[in-house]
């Protein structure tokens, strides 16, 4: 009797979750012998799955950390899976064997804004998945059609007032980040009735749409591609949502001296993998990656896009801000009504 009361209390000093991480991680290595081979791993090449169609912001994270990755970890083959604003690569990872083996680019919109703007989510990201390493912190941009006669937010907004319905602003999908900050510039400009948002299936083609006038506006990653765009002339970049100005493009203003500072946001990208994944996979990939990510010839690579390298990324330190962006971000989307489905 002594033993049962001793070990009833032992187990309410575990948390629920606890016993649900426990009991999902012993029937997935039973279901996957090869996860109990953890110290072979990598004994074949690793999949990393980037949830956005070829070419985009995405391609230009995920595959120069691919390519470092290769001589630390061995081959890495990439696979880009659009559609749905990210969620169906996303929630193809999720669905994978907890081995190792699959491995997610993931952001801001597929593992935050995306769970909670879906009535019916395909994945969730705290039961589905494992943090493992943030790669980049990044920024977001307001882009305009140069033929449009704006230079800033403000510019934008009286354009839009004066040619109710004729504007339209299209991002890589409905519930996406790009998405929450184009609906809250819409609401705090007072525009909401004036723009029109145009979700597509990938940032890529929204922004070749902009480039040839059949959008007038877009909100972006910022990358390489769109600052080339810009210093080309074939797009104009009128706002950065970070709290200072890009060094690679220092005209463009930030959304704080655009007189709206409730648009700053911060993106990020980084790895996950299936929740079950053992923990020494997890931290081998981390333990990797930091190695990888104190490269300066990537680090460059990364900031001569607009982007800045985490050097100093973990399992739990990763897991701890996506958590808190779950809990930070929740009551805007709902205050806003941002809905996929």
């Amino acid at each position: 009797m002594t033993a049962t009361v001793l070990n009833t209390q032992k187990m309410s000093l575990l948390s629920r979750r606890e016993l649900l991480d426990t009991a999902t991680r012993i029937m997935a290595l039973a279901a996957w012998p090869g996860c109990a081979a953890a110290d072979d791993y990598p004994s074949r090449p690793i999949r990393l799955v980037i949830p956005y169609t070829a070419g985009a912001a995405g391609d230009q994270i995920g595959r120069p950390w691919a390519d470092r990755i290769t001589s630390l970890l061995g081959p890495i083959y990439v696979e880009n899976i659009g559609g749905a604003g990210g969620a169906i690569g996303s929630a193809a990872v999720a669905q994978s064997a907890p081995d190792g083996y699959s491995l997610l680019l993931g952001n801001g919109s597929t593992q935050v804004m995306i769970p909670l703007s879906s009535a019916q989510p395909a994945y969730d990201t705290v039961r589905d998945f494992r943090a493992v390493y943030r790669l980049i912190t990044s920024t977001l941009a307001f882009a305009v059609h140069p033929s449009l006669p704006v230079k800033d937010l403000r510019e934008l907004a009286a354009f839009a007032k004066a040619n109710p319905g004729r504007l339209s602003y299209g991002t890589p999908g409905v519930g996406t980040g790009n998405h929450l900050i184009g609906e809250m510039f819409r609401q705090q400009s007072g525009v909401a009735a004036d723009l029109v948002h145009v979700p597509y299936r990938g940032m890529g083609p929204a922004t070749n749409d902009l480039v040839s006038g059949q959008i007038s506006s877009v909100v972006a990653v910022v990358s390489s591609q769109i600052l080339q765009l810009h210093h080309a002339g074939k797009l104009r970049l009128i706002a950065v949502t970070s709290d200072r100005r890009l060094s690679g493009a220092p005209d463009i203003p930030t959304v704080i001296e655009s007189g709206m500072p409730g648009l700053r946001y911060a993106g990020w990208f980084g790895l996950f993998a299936p929740r079950a994944t053992p923990d020494v996979i997890v931290e081998r990939i981390a333990a990797a990656t930091r190695t990888a990510m104190a490269d300066p010839r990537l680090q460059e690579n990364y900031r001569s896009q607009g982007l800045e390298p985490d050097v100093d990324s973990g399992p739990d330190k990763f897991q701890r801000l996506v958590e808190d962006e779950l809990a930070r971000l929740a009551p805007i989307v709902k205050s806003i009504g941002l809905k996929r489905d």
